[in-house]
C-alpha cells in the first residue's frame, strides 16, 4: 500500500499540505506543484439519469416532512473509521442517510430545512477535490488516492436533491435556529456544532420514526431484497460446490467462497458470516470461522448477501458436510423444518407478529418433550420457557437495510405489533446441544441446527424470498449431490 502525504487540516487551510512523517519526499518544489494544477481532461458528466430509487426517496422524505413539520431535520452518512493507523474501514453509510437519499457517500448530510409547505431538502457533500492546491493528489482522500467523487452538480442529477459543499455545513448549524432533531452516532462534528439546540428525547424520537418508516417495504425494496436472495442463494451453492476444499483447510474457505459471491454481486455481505462446522453451530453467532470441518458432521452457514443499494439477505442452511445427514442429524433437522413451516404459515397480514414465533416455538417444546429432553406437558415449558436451554434466541426479525432492521422501533409497534402487507422477516428456528450439556444423550451433544428464510408477507398470506434454496432434507442431499456433480 502506497504511502500518501498528510492531508491539511481545516485550520492549515492556507498552509502547504504536510509530509507524512517518515515519508521518502521532503516536501514538493514550486515547479511541480505549478505543473500539477494544469494539463487535465474535463471529466464532468452530464445528462445522468437519477438513480432507480430517487422517486421512493422522494417520497420518504414527504413522508418525514409531514410527521415534523417546522422542524429542521439533519440526518448524517457518517464518516470513516480508523482501522489502523492511517488505514480505515471500508465505508457504509449510516442506514437512515441512505435510506432517505440513495447516496453512500462518506461525510455527506442531509439537511430538511422547514418552510411553509414543509421543508427544502438539501444534500451536503464533499465536492470533488482541490486541484488548485493540489489536494487532490497530495491528501490521503484526494481522489488520486481513493478514486474520483461525484461534482455537486453531478449528484444533483443522480439525486434529484440540491447539493451544497459539506465544509460550509457545520457553521450553518451553529447559526441555525429554530427547533433542530438529528440523528446522533455517526457524526462527532456535525453533533458538536448542534450541541445546543438538540436534546436526546427529541432525537430519539426521530431515529424511532425513520426506524417504523422502514418497516413496509416499497416495490423498489422487494424487489432489492430479491436480488439480495438470489445471489445468496447463488453464494450457498459456490460453498456446496467446493466443500471438498474446507475440509482440507477450514470454515474460512467456507468464509472466503461466500464473501467472493458476495463482492461479485453485490456491494459486501450484509454481516459477519457465520460458518460454523461440527459443534461451532451450536454458537449462535460464530464468526470466527477458523475451525476444522469434517466429513459426518454438519455445517451450519447462516450467511447475506447486501446489494449495491444495501439491502441484505439473512438465510441458513444447516447441510450435512458429507452430502447425508445421519439418522440422530435428521431427526433433529426434520424438527427444527417442522417447526419452521409452523412458524411460516403464521405469517400473513392481519397476524399478530409474536405468531409465527410462537407457533414455531410450540413444534419444538413438543419434540423435545416427545424426547425425554424436558419434562411436559407442553404447556407447562412454554409457560416457563424450559426449551430456551435448546432453542435460545427468537425465531425471527425484521429484515431489510440492516440485517435487524426497524431496531430502534417502538415496541408495540414491533413485537408487540400486527404484521401488514410489504413487511419482510425471517423465520429461524433452531436447536442447539452444546457440547458440554449433559442434560442431553451424549449423541446429541455438539449439533446444532438452524433453517432460516426471508418470508415477504403479502396481501394474501406470504412469500418466501429465499425459496430458490431447499429446506426439506431428501431435497437437500439431492441438491448437493446434483452440485457436487
Amino acid at each position: 500500500m502506497a504511502e500518501e502525504l498528510i492531508p491539511e487540516t481545516p485550520e492549515e487551510e492556507e498552509q502547504p499540505i504536510k509530509q507524512r512523517k517518515n515519508g521518502l519526499y521532503p516536501g514538493v518544489s514550486d515547479e511541480l506543484a505549478e505543473n500539477m494544477t494544469t494539463g487535465w481532461a474535463d471529466t464532468e458528466l452530464r445528462d445522468l439519469e437519477p438513480i432507480a430509487q430517487a422517486s421512493h426517496t422522494a417520497a420518504r422524505r414527504a413522508a418525514l416532512s409531514a410527521r415534523f413539520p417546522g422542524e429542521r431535520l439533519v440526518i448524517p452518512a457518517g464518516n470513516l473509521k480508523t482501522r489502523s493507523n492511517d488505514t480505515e474501514y471500508a465505508f457504509r453509510a449510516s442506514t437512515e442517510y441512505a435510506y432517505l437519499t440513495g447516496d453512500q457517500s462518506e461525510d455527506g448530510v442531509l439537511v430538511l430545512e422547514p418552510k411553509a409547505d414543509g421543508h427544502r431538502a438539501t444534500i451536503y457533500l464533499l465536492p470533488r477535490s482541490n486541484r488548485e492546491n493540489g489536494e487532490f493528489w497530495l491528501s490521503g482522500q484526494g481522489e488520486l488516492w481513493v478514486g474520483r467523487r461525484h461534482s455537486l452538480g453531478e449528484a444533483e442529477q443522480l439525486l434529484g436533491i440540491p447539493a451544497k459543499d459539506v465544509r460550509e455545513l457545520a457553521e450553518q448549524l451553529r447559526q441555525a435556529t429554530g427547533p433542530v432533531r438529528a440523528v446522533r452516532g455517526h457524526d462527532a462534528g456535525i453533533e458538536e456544532a448542534l450541541t445546543d439546540k438538540v436534546t436526546a428525547e427529541r432525537d430519539e424520537e426521530l431515529r424511532v420514526c425513520l426506524s417504523e418508516a422502514r418497516a413496509v417495504k416499497d416495490e423498489f425494496e422487494i424487489g432489492e431484497l430479491q436480488k439480495a436472495c438470489d445471489s445468496t442463494a447463488r453464494g450457498f451453492e459456490d460453498v456446496v460446490k467446493v466443500l471438498d476444499k474446507a475440509e482440507a483447510t477450514s470454515e474460512r474457505y467456507i468464509e472466503g467462497t461466500f464473501f467472493l459471491r458476495a463482492r461479485v454481486e453485490g456491494n459486501d455481505i450484509g454481516y459477519g458470516s457465520i460458518c460454523a462446522a461440527g459443534p461451532h453451530a451450536t454458537t449462535l453467532h460464530w464468526v470466527r470461522n477458523d475451525g476444522p470441518v469434517r466429513s459426518g458432521e454438519l455445517l451450519l452457514l447462516d450467511a447475506g448477501v447486501e446489494t449495491h443499494t444495501l439491502y441484505t439477505a439473512d438465510i441458513t442452511r444447516t447441510l450435512p458436510i458429507n452430502g447425508r445427514f445421519d439418522e440422530l442429524q435428521r431427526k433433529i433437522y426434520d424438527a427444527v423444518y417442522e417447526s419452521q413451516e409452523a412458524g411460516i404459515a403464521a405469517v400473513k397480514p392481519g397476524a399478530k407478529y409474536r405468531d409465527f414465533h410462537d407457533a414455531s416455538q410450540r413444534v419444538l417444546a413438543e419434540k423435545l418433550v416427545e424426547w425425554g429432553l424436558v419434562e411436559g406437558p407442553v404447556e407447562r415449558v412454554l409457560e416457563l420457557g424450559l426449551q430456551r436451554r435448546w432453542t435460545l434466541h427468537g425465531t425471527g426479525h425484521m429484515l431489510g437495510m440492516d440485517v435487524h432492521d426497524c431496531a430502534a422501533a417502538r415496541t408495540e409497534a414491533y413485537v408487540d405489533g400486527t404484521l401488514e402487507p410489504g413487511m419482510c422477516l425471517t423465520v429461524e428456528p433452531g436447536l442447539y446441544f452444546q457440547a458440554d450439556d449433559l442434560t442431553v444423550p451424549e449423541e446429541y451433544r455438539g449439533i446444532g441446527v438452524r433453517i432460516e428464510d426471508d418470508i415477504l408477507v403479502t396481501e394474501d398470506g406470504n412469500r418466501n424470498l429465499s425459496a430458490a434454496l431447499p429446506r426439506q432434507a431428501d431435497e437437500v442431499e439431492a441438491w448437493m449431490a446434483s452440485l457436487k456433480g
